[in-house]
């Protein structure tokens, strides 16, 4: 395990906490609102670079907290494709986030967005069986500011803005909740990135308590389910989790959550050839669907190496979106991008890590 860091990262702190720290220096409030613009508005990438502070307060800050950067070891893709970036922690440990790329067509709007899908920890605990982050393990949580920086870096890195946040990178996001929330708090607030709810979607394999716990958020987040199985007895062969959390139970937190927000949950479903893409699957799938007005993202199998499974032929695909759309479910198949540069949750990291003879796990 790393060494505990002995300084907080300045982009870990809230406006209410960095305002209290510079007045404990004895300087006047309004110093803390001038570091946070330095920092998301303006990007400074030193302490040095906000240069209308006094020396003294720079000084200080430089002694007092950590403002280092996530850096890129890896980069696959193109400026106009998906984009997967592998970064280097400060303790030598990996982490993958994706740029994602849309065009309006793809979601009957008017321009093209692009979206991040950031990681929460670094490997995964939770051992989803079509997932390469658990392969090697779970490792640690990663702190609020990485979580923060994966999206600063990659904007810096594409010289673009992100219109859209998932955290549906590696790890489980609701098993680190507490760096989660912290970080949703500086993406969302005016003095941060500044980036409303609405764009901001946590996914998660299905930790019960903590999808009641996120939704007494005040905010408007998106929930996702990570489902990829319609019953217990199939999901359990996919979500380990589900063994703890099954099906029902898992349904009747998504019915809490929608009692808290008006945001819908959308399924996420991974098409497994043989193992969930049955047409009873598929009509199970519509009855949770239409019990909770959610939508339903199909996604065929992004191969991953060491793990079994194949992806269903296009027309085993075709079928069960059908089925779905037969009950008027709003439902999708996701022609995801990136198959060509391993862009499955972890996929990037571990073949980086086998290369250069790294062990993930502690």
């Amino acid at each position: 395990m790393p060494a505990t860091p002995d300084k907080s990262h300045l982009k870990s702190l809230s406006l209410s906490t960095l305002e209290a720290a510079v007045i404990s220096h004895g300087q006047p409030r309004y110093r803390a609102e001038q570091i946070l613009r330095w920092i998301y508005q303006k990007r400074a990438r030193s302490i040095s670079e906000m240069t209308d502070l006094p020396a003294s307060l720079r000084e200080w800050l430089t002694a007092e907290f950590r403002f280092d950067e996530l850096a890129l070891a890896r980069q696959t893709g193109s400026h106009d494709t998906t984009r997967k970036l592998l970064f280097r922690l400060r303790d030598g440990r990996f982490i993958e986030s994706v740029v994602i790329p849309a065009t309006p067509a793809e979601f009957g709007e008017t321009s093209s967005r692009r979206t991040i899908c950031v990681s929460s920890q670094v490997g995964c605990a939770y051992g989803c069986k079509f997932c390469a982050s658990g392969l090697e393990g779970w490792t640690r949580n990663l702190g609020s500011e990485e979580i923060v920086d994966q999206i600063l870096e990659a904007e810096r890195l594409t010289g673009e803005r992100i219109q859209n946040i998932v955290f549906m990178g590696m790890g489980e996001p609701l098993a680190n909740f507490e760096n989660l929330t912290r970080a949703i708090e500086i993406i969302n607030s005016p003095w941060g990135i500044g980036l409303g709810a609405r764009h901001i979607t946590v996914s998660t394999s299905g930790l019960v308590p903590q999808i009641r716990k996120l939704a007494e958020l005040p905010l408007q987040l998106r929930l996702a389910i990570s489902l990829h199985g319609a019953t217990d007895e199939v999901r359990a062969q996919i979500m380990p989790v589900n063994r703890k959390y099954p099906v029902d139970e898992l349904l009747d937190a998504c019915s809490y959550w929608q009692s808290r927000k008006k945001q819908h949950i959308t399924f996420e479903y991974i098409l497994i050839d043989q193992v969930n893409d049955t047409l009873e699957q598929a009509h199970e799938l519509s009855r949770h669907a239409l019990r909770l007005s959610a939508k339903v993202n199909l996604i065929p199998y992004n191969t991953v190496e060491g793990l079994p499974w194949v992806r269903p032929s296009i027309r085993r695909q075709e079928t069960f979106l059908e089925i779905l759309r037969s009950h008027r479910v709003k439902a999708t198949i996701r022609r995801e991008k990136g198959h060509d540069i391993d862009a499955a949750c972890g996929q990037l990291r571990l073949r980086h890590e086998r290369e250069t003879g790294i062990v993930s796990a502690a």
